[in-house]
């Protein structure tokens, strides 16, 4: 793949990757779960590329993102070398959650030509304390991600919750 490994396209990300053998079963597939993995390493690469280092927001806020909720339809498999293309879109954004939808492809040069939708993603991710406690995102982290908010006609959302500045005192 020629194209950078991420970047934005209008207001989803896009991730690229290689399925490799060890992400396949005997039969060259790819096993189910570890698509998870693959929406989980392109939902970083949002933050990274927003310039959101996850290590500093647990080591110095003792915050962190994690998985409540997770909607998973396969459609089709992928194989063993195929190059996929993870869409992601952030749907909704709340004071302590955001909503994201994912899209797993074939990448539009793979040898297979691209196809539709392999696998479809709808992530509820909330941020959590040290506690494991749900906590308010960062006003820092909010403003970075507002302006890639997409509602669920595909337009910027002009609708969403309020985030209030986060408080940085510690317990």
């Amino acid at each position: 793949m020629s194209k950078p490994l991420s970047s934005f396209a209008g207001q989803t990300h896009l991730f690229d990757l290689r399925v490799y053998y060890e992400d396949t079963d005997a039969g060259g597939i790819v096993y189910y779960a570890n698509y998870l993995k693959f929406a989980e390493r392109a939902r970083t690469e949002v933050l990274r590329e927003l310039g959101v280092a996850q290590r500093e927001l647990m080591e110095g806020e003792g915050l962190a993102f994690a998985v409540r909720r997770c909607a998973v339809d396969y459609f089709a498999p992928a194989k063993l070398d195929d190059e996929l293309q993870i869409h992601s879109t952030v749907r909704a954004l709340g004071p302590a959650s955001l909503d994201i939808e994912q899209s797993i492809r074939r990448a539009p040069d793979d040898k297979e030509g691209g196809v539709g939708e392999l696998v479809r993603l709808d992530v509820k991710i909330v941020v959590i304390n040290k506690s494991g406690r749900a906590s308010r995102i960062p006003e820092d982290v909010a403003e970075l991600l507002r302006p890639y908010v997409v509602d669920a006609e595909g337009s910027g959302s002009q609708n969403q919750d309020s985030v209030k500045p986060h408080n940085k005192k510690r317990a």
